[in-house]
């Protein structure tokens, strides 16, 4: 029975959280996020820092936040002549340094309206 259950833990905390042990070095999961670019870490480190510390307090900002950052990224298509794809071009947001941070701040702004002011957010996703 004690076997049943632990596989079953493995596997469901394997089916949605992936971790490399040999990469974590035991460090707590808040920890586990991707580092930047030794180069970028210390000039950037500031304005990313003023991202994060945007507080999302007002409806307004927050229907603005989530008009103005895209869902997707709108560089992104497949380039097609007389119904054949030529080519696609791949999304380019994630060459931008900002990109986790931008894309939290939506989220940010998208759980404000749902959990705070109560509105359906179907509409920005």
């Amino acid at each position: 029975m004690k076997v049943f259950d632990n596989t079953t833990k493995r596997f469901f905390l394997a089916s949605w959280v992936a971790i490399n042990h040999t990469e974590t070095n035991h460090a707590p999961v808040t920890q586990l996020r991707p580092s930047a670019p030794s180069s970028h870490v210390g000039f950037l480190q500031p304005l990313r820092q003023k991202i994060e510390n945007i507080q999302i307090n007002n409806p307004q900002l927050a229907h603005r936040l989530c008009k103005l950052i895209p869902a997707q990224c709108p560089f992104e298509r497949d380039v097609k002549l007389f119904g054949k794809t030529l080519f696609h071009i791949p999304p380019m947001c994630k060459l931008n340094p900002f990109f986790e941070e931008v894309v939290g701040l939506r989220f940010r702004a998208m759980c404000y309206l749902a959990d705070e002011c109560g509105e359906d957010i179907s509409q920005y996703c």
